[in-house]
């Protein structure tokens, strides 16, 4: 199975994660902002990330950049809460910083699912 990163300020979204990919048979690492995110990848690699945009100390679109300095073509989703225009806008910005997908909160059980499927395949 998968291992995966869940990058998030908010610790009921990184237990709802941990939950679930974690039934689902798969490694879950969790971190609570962009520059632990980049610690915890550095010391052991994922296979994919589900990465919140709006984050203190170091935002996601920043720790995308990062991420995939480190790992190019590392497989991102995007997360927000999107509750305004701007929001959305920079949640669509995550995938001109790399994301593959961009999932709205609140989050949906088969979408973040089928990410899981679409992106980190049979692993």
């Amino acid at each position: 199975m998968a291992r995966i990163l869940v990058v998030d300020d908010a610790e009921m979204i990184r237990v709802f994660f941990t939950t679930l990919l974690g039934q689902q048979g798969h490694e879950v690492e969790t971190a609570c902002d962009g520059i632990e995110a980049v610690e915890k990848f550095k010391a052991k690699t994922a296979d994919l990330v589900f990465m919140d945009i709006f984050m203190p100390r170091q935002e996601g679109l920043a720790t995308i950049t990062e991420l995939l300095k480190l790992r190019p073509g590392l497989p991102i989703v995007a997360m927000s809460a999107g509750s305004s225009f701007t929001d959305l806008e920079t949640l669509s910005w995550a995938k001109d910083f790399g994301a593959r997908r961009i999932i709205a909160k609140p989050l949906d059980v088969d979408e973040v699912l089928a990410s899981v499927k679409e992106l980190a395949g049979s692993r």
